[in-house]
């Protein structure tokens, strides 16, 4: 592992940071820790995938740190799916950004984490187990109830014309 190629997975680990801690400037710290953390823990990373290890101990430092209290309970920002959502060219959703940060934030943590995992950073289910450390039939548990949760949410959310909420 060179240290330039844990660059190229900046971006993505910023936004699932502010997905879990909500706040710009805690996602930053995560960030850093979990970047620090593989620097220092570089020779225990074996062949694979760098992007899933780095995950991993993204989710293992917010992990621990939500344990021991260190950090606060934020809602998500979703803003940053709708962002990206919109500079990919792609179709605008059906909903505004609070509306999905709102959904999202009810979720418990362990949906959550999975519903992200593979709905905006695009692991399988078997990455997204690996890197939260349960069994993959747990992943794809906590996936359908937490795509439910949210389509429950988001359906009962009024709509203007146009299908766009309000």
């Amino acid at each position: 592992m060179r240290d330039a190629s844990l660059l190229e997975h900046i971006p993505s680990l910023r936004r699932y940071a502010r997905a879990l801690t909500g706040d710009a400037a805690d996602a930053d710290d995560l960030v850093q820790a979990c970047l620090e953390r593989a620097l220092r823990k570089r020779t225990l990373f074996r062949r694979g995938s760098l992007r899933a290890w780095l995950f991993t101990i993204m989710h293992n430092v917010h992990a621990n740190d939500r344990r021991a209290g260190a950090r606060r309970s934020a809602s998500l920002a979703a803003l940053a799916v709708v962002e990206q959502t919109r500079a990919d060219g792609a179709e605008p959703p059906p909903f505004s950004a609070p509306e999905l940060r709102t959904a999202l934030a009810g979720l418990p943590v362990e949906q959550r984490s999975a519903v992200l995992l593979v709905g905006l950073e695009g692991f399988t289910c078997g990455e997204a187990a690996a890197i939260l450390g349960v069994p993959e039939g747990t992943v794809v548990s906590r996936l359908s109830r937490g795509r439910a949760a949210l389509r429950d949410r988001l359906e009962a959310v009024p709509r203007r014309a146009g299908g766009v909420a309000r």
